[in-house]
């Protein structure tokens, strides 16, 4: 991958270089302040960029306005919000219309190398890598919409495990249920937000985003 990297905290910055480039991939830009993000992707056309919610000047939000500039500016740039905060109401912003290519994960939650590269790359590709505890969050806040507040318990927990990028399989699983089981309750979530089919997995996580972040 050909990443850029928006951090202010130095030393954590260049730990996410060295991580990165110890697995094969381009780090083409590491920057600290959400300008400098703009600048190197429009120079450098990475994949991905890994964006931190508070950078310079006022250590705020400008990493998120940032990535939302460079959603807009950049359609084709992947974009991982890499922080110690949840913002829900940029995160929603970040995930409405078309949220291809859109993750957000907690620092202090990333216990696992791979597994942060691995989020990293499907957002690279076009698909969705968000912690659990910003679904939590977002469907929290979303509850007063239309048709939410109309999900069992157990539709609500296979939503937020779809909207984490999950299959069928990996919520079967995770819920300890059959798949066969886990394909009703995506049937009944779908019906009951209005939701059309979908055949992939990536269309239907997207589809349940774009639900959320409108």
């Amino acid at each position: 991958m050909r990443v850029v990297i928006a951090e202010d905290a130095a030393l954590f910055r260049e730990g996410l270089v060295r991580l990165l480039e110890d697995r094969g991939h381009q780090v083409c830009a590491a920057v600290g302040d959400g300008g400098a993000l703009l600048e190197a992707v429009a120079a450098q056309h990475p994949e991905v960029a890994v964006v931190d919610i508070r950078m310079p000047p006022t250590h705020t939000d400008e990493g998120l306005r940032a990535a939302l500039q460079l959603r807009r500016d950049h359609p084709g740039t992947g974009v991982l919000v890499f922080s110690q905060y949840i913002e829900t109401r940029y995160a929603a912003r970040l995930l409405a219309g078309d949220a291809a290519g859109v993750g957000y994960l907690l620092k202090d939650r990333v216990a696992d190398v791979a597994e942060f590269v691995d989020a990293l790359a499907r957002v690279a590709a076009g698909g969705t890598a968000l912690d659990p505890e910003v679904v939590s969050q977002l469907l929290g806040a979303s509850r007063h919409v239309h048709g939410l507040a109309a999900l069992t318990p157990r539709e609500r927990e296979v939503l937020s495990l779809m909207a984490e990028g999950r299959s069928n399989a990996g919520i079967a699983s995770a819920l300890v249920v059959s798949v066969g089981a886990v394909e009703k309750h995506v049937a009944s979530v779908f019906d009951k937000l209005g939701l059309p089919p979908s055949e992939g997995d990536n269309r239907r996580v997207l589809a349940v985003l774009r639900y959320l972040g409108s």
